[in-house]
């Protein structure tokens, strides 16, 4: 009997983050004030975590369990999509924190076997990025708010971007002095993760710089600049890499200028211009390559993926600018639900594109 596809063998482990995916957005949609099942209500307060580490989570930890290519490499986007149906179902958080926390160890420990096949500054980067995951799920399990364990989320993710960027940085051979600013603006951002542990202040501000920093970094040494020149899936991921360049900036001018604010318009401006503006742009552009390596799927690039790239930026502007800088409330509103209109729309064309392919090929 010969066993299934690949791509049917991983699909239950994207379940769980589906799931983490619509219940975030619904959690998104309720701290917006908008009207809501109630049952959906209670989503509101574990949105970030659900958002973070039970979708991007899963997601990423899976993409490096199958390059490792270690069974027990698959560990950490089990826990991962575990932890995020726990909070889904509504078991105490400290329970999700701490099957979070044994996702994060794992996805150390696979970054252990990757420096031991290859050393390399692009996978120190990365582990980093999963030291703070793990760091930040024990911060929750000893009882930490979210609002003090978001910086190290936060880390996780721009670290594990930071680091895939510098590794296809290689192919424009950066000078060793260049790639020394990268480190020392990693150090930066990591001292500043730690610090705004027990001093917000400082760390806060800390972390800003460094963000600032990375953004102009990338900006000026990707290879984004110069692929975006060529047409097609090679122009439409530069196009995303470039504009989530502009929302680091942002988000790190913010956290330089405003610090540690845990509420309100200013809080609302640093989180979303980083995990949306940046990060999801950062999905969004490279889905159409790392989706196909995980599920052994096609999914080709189609010119409508402008469609929900556009619309994701065009409800950024409305609601960290004229939303949240501005104080418009309508526009804070409008521009938070076409966020939520903006992830849909990628999901459903990537179904789109990746059936139309399979049938192409039949």
């Amino acid at each position: 009997m010969t066993s299934p596809p690949v791509a049917l063998r991983r699909i239950p482990l994207l379940l769980p983050a589906a799931i983490a995916l619509v219940a975030g957005l619904a959690g998104g949609l309720a701290l917006l004030g908008l009207p809501a099942h109630a049952g959906t209500l209670r989503f509101a307060g574990s949105h970030g975590v659900l958002m973070t580490l039970g979708f991007l989570g899963t997601l990423i930890s899976l993409e490096r369990a199958v390059a490792l290519a270690r069974p027990w490499g698959f560990g950490a986007p089990i826990a991962a999509g575990l932890g995020g149906l726990l909070l889904v179902a509504g078991a105490p958080p400290t329970l999700a924190a701490g099957v979070f926390a044994v996702g994060g160890g794992v996805l150390v420990v696979m970054y252990v076997a990757f420096d031991r096949i290859e050393r390399s500054i692009h996978g120190t980067v990365q582990a980093l990025g999963a030291v703070a995951w793990l760091l930040g799920a024990i911060l929750l399990v000893a009882g930490r708010p979210l609002v003090e364990v978001t910086p190290l989320l936060a880390a996780f993710l721009v670290l594990t971007i930071v680091g895939e960027r510098l590794e296809l940085s290689r192919l424009a051979r950066p000078s060793q002095e260049v790639v020394r600013v990268f480190a020392v603006l990693v150090a930066l951002l990591c001292l500043g993760v730690l610090v705004a542990v027990h001093l917000p202040e400082v760390g806060i501000r800390v972390a800003g710089v460094a963000m600032l920093g990375l953004a102009a970094w990338l900006a000026r040494y990707d290879i984004a600049r110069r692929t975006v020149r060529i047409p097609g899936v090679t122009r439409f991921i530069a196009v995303c890499l470039l504009v989530g360049y502009v929302w680091l900036a942002v988000a790190g001018g913010l956290w330089l200028i405003l610090g540690p604010v845990t509420s309100g318009s200013g809080h609302d401006a640093m989180l979303h211009a980083l995990f949306l503006g940046f990060v999801m742009s950062m999905v969004f552009g490279h889905a159409p390559v790392i989706l196909p390596s995980v599920l052994r799927v096609p999914l080709p690039y189609r010119p409508w993926f402008y469609v929900h790239l556009g619309v994701l930026h065009v409800g950024l502007l409305l609601r960290v600018v004229a939303g949240d800088l501005l104080g418009n409330q309508a526009a804070w509103q409008w521009g938070g639900v076409l966020g939520v209109v903006a992830i849909a729309l990628f999901l459903v064309a990537s179904v789109v594109s990746s059936v139309m392919a399979i049938r192409a090929r039949r």
